[in-house]
């Protein structure tokens, strides 16, 4: 089946459980419809670059994803329906990386970096 990562911005006003939530209900539509989450992180509330629906903040959440086509489009619809979401990403990916996303890594363990210059 093919691979897939997804991101999807919620509500600010939502609670720390009511985001995570999300995540659940939207896994349980990819695997009623024959797909899976391999792994999912919930990124917690995030300041945005511009204004959303009236909202400077959101919840973010990161789903990887093992699901055929019609799977992800229903999801991506629902997800496109539901109030409480604001954005959605969806991109296709040959395969998953290892170990947490770069957002969830502690700047320490980002060695790839080059040094700022002054």
């Amino acid at each position: 089946m093919p691979l897939y990562e997804h991101v999807f911005i919620s509500r600010q006003d939502l609670s720390n459980t009511q985001a995570e939530g999300l995540i659940e209900h939207f896994g349980s539509v990819l695997s009623d419809n024959g797909g899976s989450i391999v792994e999912s992180e919930y990124w917690g509330v995030k300041t945005m670059a511009y204004k959303i629906n009236k909202n400077r903040k959101g919840h973010y959440a990161f789903l990887k994803t093992d699901a055929p086509a019609p799977a992800v489009q229903e999801m991506e619809r629902l997800m496109r329906l539901h109030d409480d979401v604001m954005r959605v990403l969806t991109i296709k990916v040959d395969e998953h990386g290892e170990g947490p996303s770069v957002q969830m890594q502690k700047r320490d363990d980002r060695g790839d970096r080059r040094e700022r210059r002054n």
